[in-house]
């Protein structure tokens, strides 16, 4: 009989583990047509132990582009009578594309988790999440006081905050 270890169990009772970062983005928009460009964007991540870092480096690049995507460019447009998704095909939805992303610049602070045996975090939502906050932060920062504006953060959208405030882009009190 084979004694039973990590690599024989089928189940595995290990507590959570918490994965924890921060991630930074610099916007530009231009005030003329709401056109908002991502020029820089910056990711500390800390997902426990790294075990193969082309791949932790790869989800980070991956999530950070699915954050982004959601924050600046994806809406599902439906019928209003048949409920029916107006978009066919990816022809028809903005998700992101290599040039809408600056280079990424990703660095990682691995702390080894203590509540699993292998020291790993998560580390596949990381950028997905926090580049939501981190790209409408820096909207809501380029823009005038006062205007809220939802994701995603398309050009009319930010056009009608700034005008809706009566100011340019950048020109804050």
């Amino acid at each position: 009989m084979i004694p039973e270890d990590f690599d024989t169990r089928r189940t595995a009772d290990i507590p959570p583990s918490f994965p924890n970062g921060v991630h930074v983005a610099e916007v530009e928009i231009a005030p003329d047509t709401g056109a908002v460009t991502l020029v820089a964007y910056t990711a500390l991540d800390d997902c426990g132990r790294v075990l193969q870092p082309v791949l932790v480096e790869g989800q980070v690049q991956g999530g950070v582009a699915q954050g982004v995507g959601q924050a600046l460019l994806e809406a599902g447009a439906y019928d209003d009578s048949s409920g029916q998704l107006l978009a066919g095909s990816f022809m028809d939805y903005a998700m992101p594309r290599a040039d809408d992303l600056p280079d990424i610049a990703a660095a990682h602070h691995p702390v080894p988790c203590r509540t699993n045996p292998l020291g790993v975090k998560g580390v596949g939502e990381a950028g997905t999440t926090a580049a939501l906050a981190a790209v409408m932060n820096a909207v809501a920062d380029a823009l005038p006081e006062g205007p809220d504006i939802d994701m995603p953060a398309t050009p009319e959208r930010v056009w009608r905050a700034i005008h809706s405030a009566g100011t340019q882009a950048g020109a804050k009190p």
